[in-house]
């Protein structure tokens, strides 16, 4: 489980008014997630830097920075933030920005999750060097969730790379279809920040 700090949404609106970075990492480390995702870019989500830190602060569990990775300065940013992780996503960057930035993160001790919506864009992160591939089950120009693709898209990840499911994950059904179809994490956000107990949300979705 890769359970996430996120603020708001472009589709949802707010999502948790007053959302204590510190405090939420707390509980979902004690719920047993393995990682946490902190949504750090303020026009759409709301997030911030002091957001990844005050999260990092307060647990030991690795942390992604999610966010629009468009220079090479946000991945220096990432590091210096105290991230163990970013995000590039295919759809927004080039070949050769791909390879680039994935080239850099690792050179500075990041680990990459690569996320993908499709067969062509899991071509290109390959093509980057990608070991870690997210496949987003929510369309990002209809926001639509699309399960089918996800579990089609499982199966074409080679052996060898780990394979995150991102977005609309609802309830523990949603977990274990994505596991059955071969799925090593999951990236959870709007379902655990809403929950009124984010600790018991985390271990009643844990397959």
């Amino acid at each position: 489980m890769i359970a996430e700090v996120k603020r708001r949404s472009p589709s949802k609106g707010d999502l948790a008014v007053g959302l204590d970075p510190a405090d939420l990492a707390t509980r979902y480390e004690q719920g047993g997630a393995a990682c946490m995702s902190v949504l750090t870019d303020e026009s759409f989500f709301g997030g911030s830097g002091d957001d990844l830190r005050l999260a990092r602060s307060a647990c030991s569990m690795p942390v992604l920075r999610k966010d629009f990775t468009v220079c090479l300065a946000d991945v220096f940013d990432a590091r210096v933030m105290g991230a163990d992780c970013l995000l590039l996503i295919v759809a927004a960057l080039s070949d050769s920005e791909l390879k680039q930035f994935h080239s850099a993160a690792v050179g500075v001790g990041l680990d990459v999750l690569v996320e993908i919506h499709d067969e062509a864009e899991l071509d290109r992160a390959l093509a980057a060097g990608a070991t870690l591939v997210g496949v987003n089950q929510r369309d990002l120009v209809t926001f639509e969730v699309d399960t089918d693709r996800a579990v089609r898209m499982a199966a074409l990840i080679p052996d060898g790379v780990l394979k995150v499911a991102e977005s609309g994950i609802r309830c523990r059904d949603d977990a274990l279809v994505l596991r059955d179809a071969g799925y090593d994490g999951l990236l959870v956000g709007e379902t655990l920040v809403r929950s009124a107990d984010p600790t018991q949300a985390v271990k009643e979705l844990l397959p």
